[in-house]
This record gives C-alpha cells, structure tokens and sequence, in this order.
C-alpha cells in the first residue's frame, strides 16, 4: 500500500518590519512559490498603505493569495483563513508549485500549520450588545477582566483592545459553559510536509524600523488614505478600521487629537504588537529562527535558509 505523500508548505513567520516580505519574494521566484498571505489585514481592498501590503510592482513577480478579497465592512476570521488556506495549499501543490504562508499573524498560522479546531457556538445579539456597551460604560479593560476570570487562556491571547474577540469569547462561554480555550484544539502533528522560517532581531533595531515605517506610511499617504475610507461609510463600528494605522487617525481625522500624537500611538501600539507576535511564536518549537539585525549578515542568512530548503524538499525547482 503506497504512503500517501504530504503536501509541502513553507512558512515565513516573524514580528512586522521585520522583513518577511522581501525573504519571501527572493524564495518564491527561485523556488517557483506561490505566496499566502497570512494578515487578518491584507484582505480588505482598499487598505493598502497601513496594512503595508506588498507593491504592485512586487505583486506581478509571484502569484498572491489573500489579499484584496473582501470589502472593509465584511467581516473575516480566523475559520474562513483556515479554510481559504488549506484549500489553496492544496491547489497549489496540485500545480506543482509551493505555496508559502508569509504573515504575523500566529493564530493564523497555526491553525493553518497544526489543524486548529475552532468554537461553532451559536450566537446571541442581545448578549453581544450588552457587552459592547459594558466595553463602552467600563472600558475595555473590565471587559478583558472579566474574560481572563473565566478564560485566563484566551485573556492572555487577545489585547483588551480586540474587543470583537473578547466579546466573542464571552459569548462562548455563557451560551455553553465551555472556555473559548477549551474548542482551540491544536494537532500535536502537522499534517504537511512543514518548513517555518522565523525572522527575528534586535529590539532596539526592530523599534527603530517600525518607526520608519510609520514614518514612511504618513509620507506615503496614510492620513488620505483612512479619510477616503471614512468618506465612503467606513468607520470605527468596522473590524477592518480597528486596524493598526487605522483607528489611531480617526480621531484626528475627527480634529479630536493632534495628528503628532496619533502617529506616536501607531508607532507604540505597532511595538506593542510586535512584542506580542514574538511573544507567540516563541511558543512554537518548529520554526527554525534566523537573526537578520545586521543588514551585512542578511545575504549568509538567505543563503542558509535556501540550503536548508534543498535538504528538505530536494524535489523544487531551482531556477
């Protein structure tokens, strides 16, 4: 009886800034790869600047997926990117290529990567809008308290400031008694023929490209970009505008803060976050990670990880 094969999937993990991007273009058109984006942001049309997609230019050198595919008052989840990936997966080893998960966002990838089984409770509006306006009466932090005493696994998860997941996972648990937690079963095994890279560097280093890159959104239109949004409905009742980059210039956009002030949020909260990506993959034992603080040192890294990739799939294409 003949084994049937794994599929092949390489994924490139790391904290924004880091340079994920580029890594994954330089493997994808030697490697003939097909490239996932794995952003919870990426799929909204329309938010290009702030969620810092790839550039036309570089999106015609390999093929993309995930990207531009909903309007930003649909909702996404990480259910409809496991499934929209895995699918993808699939067709894309069907084609002969490799398909590459590239993002930061780690719930993502892993129910992608180990098969993460997700809550399917129902829903309750009611119960939903009382929360909403116990998150607006009390804050967001008693809301996230109030989580972290019945779920303290998912409270360490979500920022209180998630506040449609929080609310989400209070949902869950007074609809069926059982944590949010308790439904996200992760498979010890993965089901693919698995390679994850992890980009990592210095913090000082790393803070000092997020705030160039901030500072290069605003100078790239980031301001005008939210306004165009906000003028067509958008607006902050939308998941999509909770974004990094996006719920900060609202209230100046709103003439409510200065806009220096809304900057400095985007650059701290994006450290934040940062912080919190690494935070997360540092609990996964199967990436294999690769210092690139030293832009010197960036060329041996590469070098490296394309051996690496040859030992483990001698079969790719190498052109």
């Amino acid at each position: 009886m003949t084994v049937q094969a794994k599929e092949r999937l390489v994924v490139i993990v790391g904290p924004t800034s880091v340079g994920k991007t580029e890594l994954s273009l330089q493997l994808a058109e030697q490697y003939q790869g097909e490239i996932i984006s794995g952003d919870s942001m990426q799929v909204y049309r329309g938010m290009d600047i702030g969620t810092a997609k790839a550039t036309p230019a570089e999106l015609t050198k390999v093929p993309h997926h995930l990207i531009d595919i909903l309007d930003p008052d649909e909702e996404y989840s990480v259910a409809l990117f496991q499934e929209s990936a895995t699918r993808l997966i699939t067709e894309i080893n069907e084609r002969g290529k490799l398909p590459m998960i590239v993002g930061g966002t780690g719930l993502y990838i892993e129910a992608v990567t180990h098969r993460f089984q997700f809550a399917n409770a129902q829903q309750d509006l009611e119960l939903r809008d009382r929360l909403q306006k116990l998150a607006e009466i009390d804050g967001v932090e008693e809301l996230h308290r109030r989580l972290a005493d019945v779920d303290p696994l998912t409270a360490e998860r979500l920022h209180p400031n998630d506040v449609k997941r929080v609310i989400r996972a209070l949902e869950i648990y007074q609809l069926t008694g059982m944590r949010m937690s308790d439904y996200q079963h992760r498979a010890e095994y993965s089901p693919y023929d698995l390679l994850i890279i992890g980009l990592t560097m210095e913090r000082e280093k790393l803070y000092e490209r997020i705030n160039q890159r901030v500072d290069l959104m605003i100078e790239a239109g980031l301001v005008e970009e939210v306004r165009r949004l906000l003028d067509l409905g958008y607006g902050s009742a939308h998941t999509s505008m909770q974004g990094l980059g996006y719920k900060e210039l609202i209230p100046y956009l709103y003439g409510e803060i200065p806009l220096e002030k809304a900057v400095n949020d985007i650059k701290q909260r994006t450290r934040h976050f940062a912080k919190r990506q690494l935070s997360w993959f540092r609990r996964m034992s199967e990436i294999q990670w690769f210092d690139v603080t030293e832009p010197d040192d960036r060329p041996k890294v590469v070098q490296t990880i394309k051996q690496i990739m040859a030992g483990k799939f001698p079969q790719l294409p190498n052109i």
